[in-house]
C-alpha cells in the first residue's frame, strides 16, 4: 500500500511542478493555485509519513499469549545535535526524554489495559527502574534483552529507540533554539518499538515509524504512535476504539 500511495505522490507531485514551472516562466502564477499546490503537498508529504513498518515472527500471537507480565525499559533517545548546544546538556536532555516517553507508554498501556483492550499485566516503571538502579544498571540499553528479563523477572520487554530532530518538552525546545539560534516549527520523530520473548530470547515484534508534525510532548508524539502500533501489537485484543 505504501509502495502505491508513494508512486502515485511521487507522478503527481512531478506533474505539479512541471506544472508550476510552466506558470513560472509564464510569469503566470496565480496565488490561489500555488496554495493549493502547497496544501497537496503537505497532505502528499502527511500520507507518506503515516506509513510505517511491521515486523512480527510466526509465532509472535503464540508467544506473546503465554506472557503475563511485561516490562517497558527506558528508550534510547537520541536528539540531533546543533551548534552552540552544549554537549553535557543534551546528554541530560536526552535522559530527561527517556524517562518521560517510558511513563507515557505506560499510562498509555495501562489505560488500555484498564478498558479490557489488553491481557497483558505491565510492570509499572517505578518497580522497573528500582529495580534496574539495585542491581547496578544506571543504563539499561547496555544490557542485553535476556539480561533485562532475568533482573526484572518478567515474561517479556518492550523496548524502544526515539530519534528526534529537536527536544520534545516545549520548554527544552525553546530553551535549546535560543541557544543554537534556530527554530523550527515541527519535529521529526523517528521511533522504532520491539518485543523481546524471555524464554525464547528473541525479538517476536518490531513496529518502525517516522512522525513529522508539531509534536509539542512526548504525551501526544506516544499516543499517535501507540494508536498505531497497537493495531499490530499481539498483546491487544481490540483496537476499535482508538
Amino acid at each position: 500500500m505504501c509502495r502505491f500511495l508513494f508512486k502515485e505522490l511521487n507522478n503527481n507531485s512531478n506533474k505539479m511542478t512541471a506544472f508550476l514551472s510552466v506558470q513560472k516562466n509564464q510569469n503566470n502564477l496565480n496565488p490561489i493555485i500555488m496554495k493549493k499546490s502547497l496544501v497537496l503537498l503537505i497532505v502528499a508529504a502527511f500520507l507518506l509519513q503515516s506509513c510505517a513498518k511491521v515486523f512480527y515472527t510466526p509465532d509472535a500471537r503464540y508467544l506473546a499469549g503465554s506472557h503475563k507480565i511485561i516490562a517497558i525499559i527506558p528508550p534510547k533517545v537520541s536528539i540531533a545535535a546543533r551548534r552552540k548546544v552544549d554537549g553535557t546538556a543534551l546528554i541530560e536532555q536526552q535522559k530527561t526524554e527517556s524517562i518521560n516517553f517510558q511513563r507515557e507508554m505506560y499510562s498509555w498501556m495501562l489505560k488500555r489495559k484498564m478498558q479490557g483492550a489488553m491481557f497483558v499485566d505491565i510492570q509499572d516503571v517505578e518497580t522497573t527502574n528500582a529495580k534496574l538502579a539495585a542491581a547496578g544498571f544506571q543504563d539499561a540499553n547496555l544490557l542485553t534483552p535476556a539480561d533485562l528479563s532475568k533482573v526484572l523477572n518478567v515474561d517479556g520487554i518492550l523496548t524502544s529507540n526515539f530519534a528526534l530532530s529537536k527536544p520534545m518538552s516545549e520548554g527544552a525546545a525553546i530553551a535549546m533554539a535560543i541557544l543554537a539560534g534556530w527554530w523550527a516549527p515541527t519535529n521529526e520523530a523517528v521511533a522504532s518499538l520491539s518485543i523481546h520473548d524471555s524464554e525464547s530470547d528473541k525479538v517476536i515484534w518490531n513496529f518502525d515509524h517516522k512522525l513529522s508534525s508539531t509534536l509539542g510532548s512526548p504525551v501526544r508524539l506516544v499516543d499517535e504512535l501507540m494508536r498505531q502500533a497497537s493495531r499490530k501489537m499481539p498483546y491487544f485484543t481490540s483496537v476499535s476504539s482508538y
